[in-house]
């Protein structure tokens, strides 16, 4: 067992008496969970719905009626031919595990979701697979990549090689690989997981560097503007730009805000000659 990392050269044990961890995380291994999904009755015949079973009729229903999944049978040929071949969402945020608001810790879960599934099955708590769990009590923050080195190399395996399974429901072995195809979170999740920060002036990752934003100075935020350039042509927000123009919360700053940038002036606080400030 190594006491420091052979990268960095840190210890793995805080400094003092005895062999405290620094930091610890649980893992649980994928390949076996994934087997059992197929050597189980239950599950093994339902892990080829999405290619056997679906409706195809143009609605929306599960995930392989989306543009990307779709995208990914036509880059991936090999891959889609085997409908075994398993399919994994990746979801994670933290939480306290308290109920008490006021104590301070965050545990993270990484779960992964299997897609093969059909919707009444794959959305089920049974069937989610706890990856990683990061006991707290802080959040694995910027650092989440070292903490899921674990994970990239299962994934990378079972992507490249694969892993000798055996399905019940047909009687017969055969290798089963694997495929991340998306991740679930919410906006501060994403910028951990994909490392492009959500919290600065390119803070939206689909508009990437063509971001339009403007920083509040009363605020000290960053207020993401012109959004509604992306509207039609005819649409009657498009004539009303200076409504759009960096308006923040409805107080006494975002009035300040306002009236610093001169648009909007209905929204501006006046005073009247008693020297009461009034905010419509």
């Amino acid at each position: 067992m190594l006491n420091a990392c052979d990268i960095c050269g840190t210890s793995r044990y805080k400094e003092g008496d005895g062999k405290i961890a620094s930091k610890q995380m649980r893992y649980f291994p994928l390949k076996p969970r994934l087997q059992k999904l197929f050597m189980s009755s239950h599950t093994s015949s339902l892990m080829r719905w999405h290619a056997k079973g679906r409706v195809d009729d143009g609605k929306f229903r599960h995930p392989t009626n989306s543009f990307a999944w779709k995208d990914f049978d036509k880059k991936k040929i090999a891959f889609a031919s085997d409908c075994c071949n398993v399919r994994l969402g990746l979801a994670t945020d933290g939480f306290s595990p308290s109920t008490m608001m006021n104590v301070s810790h965050s545990t993270w879960p990484v779960i992964l979701i299997p897609y093969n599934l059909p919707p009444w099955a794959c959305m089920k708590k049974g069937n989610f697979l706890l990856s990683i769990l990061f006991d707290g009590p802080k959040g694995p923050g910027n650092m989440i990549n070292v903490y899921l080195q674990l994970l990239i190399e299962e994934l990378k395996e079972l992507w490249e090689d694969g892993v000798e399974s055996y399905d019940v429901s047909k009687n017969e072995m055969f290798i089963l690989k694997v495929a991340l195809t998306w991740t679930i979170s919410d906006l501060p999740g994403y910028s951990i997981l994909s490392g492009w920060g959500t919290k600065i002036d390119k803070g939206c990752p689909c508009c990437g560097m063509q971001m339009m934003c403007r920083r509040l100075e009363i605020a000290h935020k960053y207020s993401y503007t012109y959004h509604h350039r992306f509207l039609n042509s005819s649409h009657r927000f498009r004539r009303d730009p200076g409504s759009y123009d960096g308006k923040t919360k409805d107080n006494l700053n975002a009035r300040h805000e306002l009236a610093k940038l001169g648009v909007r002036k209905l929204l501006h606080e006046f005073k009247r000659p008693s020297g009461m400030v009034i905010a419509i």
